[in-house]
């Protein structure tokens, strides 16, 4: 489904040149859990930049489905993602003029309002869905945020440190959300946290930018 070989991102920190990704191969297929572990300033986020089409590499390359990504303008990627790509990041962003449901429903060319109710009665949130951001806690935010990266059926949910803000028990409910509902797509989840990759299909680790070891 996805696939990268030597990708690479530089950027330039006083005049030293910083590997955020360093030649890394990998492949991600259909209903794979892939857990990409690493410490902060590891690479991780940057990974699921590039693999994502968010940053474009320095070099190497990046298919999904069996087509390039990284050579693509930013309007056909922000396409492609819009389509196919579910996102779920370390803090819940959501508009605070809009209610939960129509934050989760955000983007879509057609809300369809009654299948967003479905995906949050399945992650039991659906008595939160008219309530206003400022009147959700903290995992009740991540959770509408969980549902607006599931709501379009991604065939990729990218998820970047998504329980860093979360008490251990709200976080690994997190994770069974995201891996109960991933049907036959893929999600791939940045951590530092070993323990909220219980479930992973592999891991991944990162080291300077490096793939540094895999397990699983």
């Amino acid at each position: 489904m996805i696939r990268a070989e030597a990708l690479t991102l530089q950027y330039f920190d006083h005049g030293r040149v910083i590997h955020a990704c360093d030649a890394i191969d990998l492949t991600i297929g259909p209903g794979e859990f892939l857990g990409v572990l690493g410490p902060s300033g590891s690479g991780k986020s940057s990974l699921l930049y590039l693999l994502s089409g968010l940053r474009s590499p320095t070099s190497g390359t990046v298919e999904f489905q069996g087509r390039r990504l990284d050579d693509r303008c930013a309007a056909e990627r922000a396409a492609i993602r819009l389509a196919s790509f579910g996102f779920v990041f370390q803090q819940p962003f959501l508009l605070n003029y809009l209610t939960a449901i129509e934050n989760a429903c955000l983007g879509q060319p057609q809300p369809r309002y009654d299948h967003a109710r479905r995906v949050f009665e399945d992650l039991g949130i659906l008595e939160l869905a008219h309530r206003w951001p400022h009147e959700l806690s903290g995992g009740e935010s991540q959770r509408v945020c969980v549902a607006r990266a599931l709501i379009k059926r991604p065939r990729v949910v990218f998820a970047d440190e998504p329980t860093a803000s979360l008490d251990h028990s709200t976080g690994a409910m997190v994770v069974d959300l995201l891996v109960s509902h991933m049907g036959d797509g893929a999600l791939v989840m940045a951590t530092h946290d070993p323990s909220m990759l219980a479930r992973a299909t592999r891991v991944i680790h990162l080291a300077d930018g490096r793939l540094a070891e895999e397990a699983g």
